[in-house]
């Protein structure tokens, strides 16, 4: 990009793309009320979820909870950058494009990801430079060792981290770069204890992992000599221009492959793609990062219509094909599955036997629920009544994920044959199943991709009912916002996305305006609060006499604030500990609070809004 986009030309494009006309473009819409309905582009549904609102320039669905304004979507749908998604709709409104070098005006954060991306360029070149020094002859032999060519070796770029707790720190100060930058890159990490940064990647063989423009944008490192105690890989954390749920390691490289093939291999390892990609099978993607997501499902989506899930021969690898198979689903891909035979995965078998015999395993892969029904009968023993019923359950809970009658009916008849049962038992076993009840399969959004990967952090808690009403009247009535200024005190919310969103939406700026419900959409750092504002700002239920509606629910959130309060008093009162004067002043505090909760709100404002 040649500069960055500045807010008032984002504002300019944004008004210029009516949301219901963006959308509409892609896929049909059908009025519904004050708002429109689609089946939901980002994950499977046989009933419309997708709401677009044209009054608040937004979209939801409230079935997978992906919302946001039109560049949110163009994003989403796309799989492309904001500034990416704002350059396809100003094309789209015939605006030229307007670029901005300096001042307050820059699009914020666009020039911090310039930046990042310069420094893992720089720091890529010279992980390279050291691999063929003298210090990178550990990593050449294990190279050599893994049967990784000089050809592959450049194509790939790898590198060596040198083995020492400042490279990386003095390299960045030699060449002026700010320590915060390489802090926030994850390529130096900071000693609380002292202040002082050391290196992240030490001692490492270093796979640049890049963006679908060959861009690097993160690292992950494989230890070379250490003891057990060492993470066997060692991945960057996510930055600004890293997420690892939307990228796969190779493919800036094989999408040309991919395209002509007309299905894409997924497999577990950087080395095992570059091994396939030597033997001349180039048409492979590898997940990076802690597990396969729907972005991932959808990022293959829009090259082909079908995937190979290839795994190790283990138990563990096996186990990963059953994992992702949501997500796959949700996005409407045929999935076949190539188990190689004990003990290879993929870099071995193609050393010991060629890549013609791997590419031969992948053409007569079979499909995910032949291979899963042979699984699921080594897994239980078919020949006694408890393991039919465990294979005839999960075998039921996998199919009806498909939504598709006639896979349905093909996967009836193979059980049955496979079990030495009728059809017509099978079939009436596999209708009283509900998916999402058998641990067969991981949720939508994320599934676990290996053994050894670190566990997901938990979501957070929803907002309470009340907290997600106020949002909708602040939301969805400008003339509540003065009135909501006036009245709340920011304590009273619980949930703190819904507070910080409720304090950016009060917030006024320094031309005396607030931010509409799509510029608040756009401002947010964050997915999850994101969607809140786009479930608020679609929500199809009236707003009648919104300033009534905002005094009844601050009033039910001051109140459950002040019992909270009181059950934190008594709590004092009750511990053995609390001396006299403090039960004293406990008490008094109490009483205050009693008598706060049968005061009303102030008076209205004269004009509100």
């Amino acid at each position: 990009m040649a500069g960055f986009f500045g807010n008032s030309f984002v504002e300019k494009v944004r008004g210029a793309s009516d949301i219901v006309e963006v959308i509409g473009s892609y896929f049909p819409l059908k009025r519904a009320g004050a708002s429109w309905v689609a089946l939901c582009p980002f994950h499977r549904e046989k009933s419309p979820s997708f709401h677009v609102s044209p009054g608040r320039q937004g979209f939801h669905c409230f079935g997978c909870h992906k919302g946001g304004d039109v560049f949110r979507f163009v994003q989403e749908y796309e799989n492309v950058t904001f500034g990416e998604a704002v350059e396809r709709l100003a094309q789209r409104a015939g605006i030229a494009l307007e670029y901005e070098r300096g001042g307050g005006e820059d699009q914020p954060g666009q020039r911090n990801k310039e930046a990042l991306r310069s420094l893992h360029e720089q720091i890529a070149q010279r992980w390279q430079s050291a691999l063929n020094e003298a210090q990178g002859e550990i990593a050449r032999n294990y190279l050599a060792k893994r049967g990784v060519s000089p050809e592959s070796i450049q194509l790939f770029r790898l590198g060596y981290a040198p083995d020492a707790w400042d490279d990386t720190v003095n390299w960045c100060k030699s060449k002026g770069h700010d320590i915060q930058l390489a802090l926030q890159a994850g390529l130096v990490v900071k000693k609380e204890e002292t202040g002082r940064h050391y290196d992240r990647f030490r001692g490492r063989l270093m796979f640049p992992i890049c963006d679908e423009q060959g861009r690097v944008i993160a690292f992950s490192g494989r230890i070379l000599q250490g003891d057990e105690k060492s993470a066997k890989y060692v991945n960057s954390p996510e930055t600004p221009i890293f997420t690892k749920g939307r990228v796969f390691y190779g493919l800036d490289k094989t999408k040309r492959a991919i395209l002509d093939a007309g299905f894409a291999i997924l497999c577990e390892g950087q080395l095992d793609l570059i091994a396939c990609f030597q033997g001349g099978v180039k048409n492979i993607v590898a997940p990076q990062g802690t597990a396969f997501t729907s972005d991932h499902a959808r990022i293959l989506k829009r090259h082909v219509e079908e995937v190979v899930l290839c795994f190790d021969s283990d138990n563990a690898g096996q186990n990963a094909a059953t994992r992702i198979l949501d997500s796959l689903l949700g996005v409407g891909m045929s999935i076949r599955v190539a188990v190689l035979p004990a003990p290879h995965d993929p870099d071995s078998l193609i050393k010991e036997q060629g890549g013609d015999a791997f590419a031969a395993i992948i053409r007569q892969a079979p499909g995910f629920f032949d291979f899963y029904l042979d699984r699921l009968c080594r897994l239980h023993d078919p020949t006694t009544d408890r393991g039919r019923l465990n294979v005839i359950r999960e075998m039921g809970l996998a199919v009806q994920k498909t939504g598709n009658a006639v896979t349905l009916d093909a996967y009836v008849q193979k059980t049955g044959i496979r079990l030495s049962v009728s059809q017509e038992a099978v079939r009436r076993e596999f209708l009283k199943l509900k998916p999402g009840t058998s641990g067969s399969g991981a949720s939508n959004a994320e599934q676990p991709w290996g053994p050894d990967e670190e566990a997901e952090q938990a979501a957070s808690p929803p907002p309470s009912q009340t907290e997600l009403w106020l949002l909708k009247l602040l939301v969805c009535s400008d003339e509540t916002l003065n009135q909501a200024s006036a009245w709340i005190d920011l304590a009273w919310v619980q949930h703190g996305l819904v507070r910080r969103i409720v304090s950016d939406r009060l917030t006024v700026d320094a031309t005396g305006s607030r931010p509409s419900p799509a510029q608040l959409m756009g401002q947010v750092p964050d997915d999850e609060s994101r969607q809140l504002i786009s479930q608020c700002a679609v929500d199809p239920r009236p707003v009648s006499q919104p300033l009534i509606m905002l005094r009844d629910v601050l009033m039910k959130l001051r109140n459950q604030s002040i019992d909270r309060e009181m059950e934190a008093l008594k709590r004092r009162l009750e511990d053995p500990a609390t001396g006299d004067e403090e039960r004293a002043r406990c008490i008094h505090e109490r009483e205050v609070m009693r008598r706060r909760k049968t005061e009303p709100l102030p008076a209205p404002l004269d004009a509100p809004g």
